[in-house]
């Protein structure tokens, strides 16, 4: 008996058939080919324009892209930090927040004028305390640390720490607690202590740009920097700080600045490498008070106290910490990072940002 007679168009079926198969098989051996054989393929199978050849598309990502805006604001804001971050200095204290151990933290402060400007959908968790150092910080975590609040549902998260480490106050204490003159060397002779504090600090700061990582994937990371608090060109002395000490000051201040931006490229590097989610992006703010330092007419910082001419001079809890102006100079900066991002996409985990409804960022905040 004879076969049953293949048509024309069964022909034609079978060799496209043939065809298809080959040139999937050719794109599969063949990575490189790959791109210029997807549109063979659409013009065999008829694909739809933008599917990206045979079956799901393979660079289906599991994460979201978000505007600058959109990816700090999607979940909770906290504000982790030290002094300068808490705004101690800058009056208008919270209630419960002052006093001996208070962490004097105030409504002009930086971190609540960027909970003000922006919607944040989670709301904010105010955590930064005067006093905090970055090696406690992590001592801490697990049993009440500032670092505790960072949760999965945190989308901006602003650090400002360290200071307090490289021991900035009693650097202070030591250059202007002294005869002038006849003990001029005693502030520039305290640098090769500082540069061996400042080495420890840094890998601190690294520990905690991990840490909050490790508890907020998504979030974006602000790390600010300090500000200069002399001039440029300092006109004169500074009660007992020549003009001498006073940019050797600022340049400590710039070296440990530069410290932290290392820190927070370096790990903003590798998250992109990885096609990770979130950021860390360093905020400088070392010429924000330009034209407001502490000698200015108009400064924006707390100078020194003096308490008597027999006692010498007392350098106060909030000595040269941002006044409520100096703090309002930091919230733009910080205004502007949120907005501008990094200069890069910005991602979060898609399951996450669908998954951060209202009620559950109000419980999870209020953990």
């Amino acid at each position: 008996m004879r076969g049953p007679v293949v048509g024309r168009r069964g022909r034609i079926v079978a060799a496209a058939a043939v065809a298809a198969a080959l040139l999937l098989l050719a794109a599969v051996a063949v990575p490189p080919a790959r791109d210029g054989l997807t549109g063979a393929w659409c013009a065999l199978t008829g694909c739809p324009p933008g599917s990206g050849g045979p079956g799901p598309d393979p660079e289906e990502d599991w994460r979201v892209r978000l505007d600058p805006v959109e990816a700090a604001t999607w979940g909770h804001y906290i504000a982790l930090g030290d002094s300068y971050s808490s705004g101690d200095g800058a009056g208008d204290y919270l209630n419960g927040t002052t006093g001996g151990d208070g962490c004097w933290r105030s409504a002009n402060s930086y971190p609540s004028r960027t909970a003000e400007a922006f919607d944040f959908a989670g709301g904010f968790g105010f955590e930064a305390c005067s006093k905090e150092r970055a090696d406690r910080m992590l001592e801490e975590a697990g049993d009440g640390s500032q670092l505790d609040r960072v949760t999965e549902f945190t989308s901006l998260v602003s650090v400002g720490i360290g200071g307090n480490d490289l021991g900035f106050t009693p650097v202070l204490r030591t250059c202007l607690v002294r005869v002038p003159l006849l003990s001029s060397g005693v502030c520039t002779g305290q640098e090769e202590s500082i540069d061996r504090r400042m080495g420890a600090v840094g890998s601190s700061v690294e520990e905690i740009l991990a840490e909050v990582r490790d508890r907020a994937p998504d979030a974006r990371v602000l790390l600010l920097g300090y500000p200069r608090l002399f001039p440029d060109e300092p006109p004169g002395m500074y009660y007992t700080l020549t003009v001498e000490d006073q940019l050797w000051l600022n340049g400590t201040v710039e070296r440990f600045n530069d410290r932290l931006r290392r820190a927070a490229e370096e790990a903003d590097e590798g998250i992109a490498e990885d096609g990770g989610t979130g950021s860390v992006e360093f905020v400088d703010v070392y010429d924000t008070l330009d034209g407001h330092e502490v000698s200015a007419e108009e400064s924006w910082l707390n100078g020194v106290v003096l308490r008597s001419l027999t006692e010498g001079i007392s350098v106060d809890r909030s000595s040269f910490h941002p006044t409520a102006a100096g703090q309002a100079a930091f919230g733009e900066r910080v205004r502007e990072a949120v907005s501008e991002g990094p200069g890069r996409d910005l991602y979060a985990a898609r399951e996450r940002v669908d998954g951060a409804e209202p009620e559950v960022l109000a419980r999870d905040l209020a953990e």
